[in-house]
């Protein structure tokens, strides 16, 4: 990610006239945006909060309730399925940015490279673990079988009808139908008036969507995450182009729209135990505004300027642990549990979240770092390949079609 930073008043002005901005233009201040690397990572930790102390499954830990031995980080962690919205406000951001400038060719490669060798080394981290658990006759929750373990290498199970090996991996099929959106709007090329068109075009296909009910619209149109990307967008929009009336106003109907969809989502989180109370639409609210709060400190105001070279070191890892916390952070805390029983499930939750922590830097650099470049490397090279090898076959027929008068045709050919 080579985040770009706003554009002097004068290419502001060119670019708002014409409706372009010359991508080869240096930017001002063109280096990374480490406070929203540090989002990233606090993003992860509300899901893991979630998925380790905020989960309404009975007994989830053992016989002792989490409401009764951590009320207070239980009832807060309620509310940390809303670092997903976070993430995806994030996204929205941070992809315009990545691929201003970019060709459909050249952002796909970058998100192919980027998403999937962490992703695979996690699948297969977990089918490993899987199958070590059965020949040592243990028991294991996850699912394994060849076409599972198949569908789930394209990152797309949940479409393909299969159990999903990376419990988190349903939030990169709501990515990848994004970046999807956004290669198609690539074709004709990123410009502020574009941006602006196709943000109020999505809003209101997501508003359409909800109106006919039709969940064909639905899977392309992403109606229940609409406001969360098209936000992130608009704060990537000010910071290139500086703040005016129209992003404003834009901002705030994709927000308005955002928090009205929200009920849908605090709906799913509504459980039939009867200890647990319903999630407040206005807490949920509350929490994705602060959120989208921090954002523009960090896209557009004055967080932008930090350089903490550790943010960006935690921006790196927050990838791998978010695909690992969950299928392999919680089996391995149960085990804990288990296996010791005296530690006790808070200190078995903190030993494991550090082992992940871990897990996800040695998956970002051994990894992410070496596989990744390679992919980028190899397919970049494969994508101009026909482009290089059509050229000497053109010339070579546009020789034999150009033969001097009464030259051989048979010797020709066999020259």
């Amino acid at each position: 990610m080579n985040p770009g930073h706003g554009t002097g008043l004068r290419s502001r002005d060119r670019s708002r006239s014409s409706g372009a901005v010359d991508s080869n233009r240096p930017q001002r201040g063109q280096t990374r945006l480490a406070a929203i690397d540090g989002l990233r990572l606090v993003a992860a930790v509300m899901v893991a909060a979630y998925h380790y102390l905020g989960t309404p499954t009975p007994h989830f830990w053992g016989k002792t309730e989490l409401s009764d031995f951590a009320p207070f980080l239980h009832e807060t962690s309620r509310y940390g399925w809303l670092g997903v919205e976070f993430f995806f406000i994030i996204s929205g951001f941070v992809i315009c940015m990545s691929c201003w400038g970019r060709t459909p060719a050249q952002f796909s490669v970058s998100r192919v490279s980027r998403l999937f060798p962490a992703y695979w080394c996690t699948v297969l981290l977990v089918v490993a673990l899987v199958l070590a658990a059965r020949l040592g006759q243990l028991p294991a929750a996850t699912r394994i079988d060849p076409r599972t373990v198949l569908g789930n290498l394209t990152m797309v199970p949940g479409p393909l009808g299969l159990d999903l090996i990376s419990g988190v991996s349903w939030t990169l099929w709501v990515e990848a139908r994004f970046y999807l959106l956004m290669a198609v709007l690539l074709i004709t090329g990123l410009s502020y008036r574009r941006m602006v068109a196709f943000c109020g075009a999505w809003l209101l296909a997501g508003v359409v969507a909800l109106e006919i009910h039709s969940p064909l619209l639905n899977e392309f149109v992403l109606s229940r995450y609409t406001g969360l990307f098209v936000a992130g967008i608009v704060l990537y929009l000010m910071r290139r182009f500086g703040q005016n009336l129209l992003l404003w106003l834009l901002l705030g109907f994709a927000w308005c729209y955002e928090l009205t969809v929200l009920e849908f989502r605090v709906a799913d989180h509504v459980t039939t135990s009867g200890s647990e109370g319903r999630p407040s639409w206005a807490v949920c609210a509350t929490v994705l505004t602060l959120c989208l709060g921090l954002l523009a400190l960090a896209g557009v105001g004055p967080l932008a300027g930090l350089r903490w070279r550790w943010l960006v070191t935690a921006g790196g890892l927050t990838y791998p642990f978010y695909l690992v916390h969950q299928s392999i952070g919680i089996p391995l805390a149960k085990g804990l549990i288990k296996a010791v029983p005296g530690l006790g499930p808070l200190p078995s939750m903190a030993l494991s979240v550090i082992c992940m922590l871990g897990l996800a830097a040695l998956i970002h650099k051994g990894v992410e770092h070496r596989l990744g470049r390679l992919l980028r490397h190899r397919l970049t090279i494969d994508l101009h390949l026909q482009d290089r090898t059509a050229e000497p076959a053109f010339a070579l027929t546009r020789q034999r079609d150009v033969r001097p008068l009464g030259s051989d045709p048979l010797n020709t050919q066999r020259a």
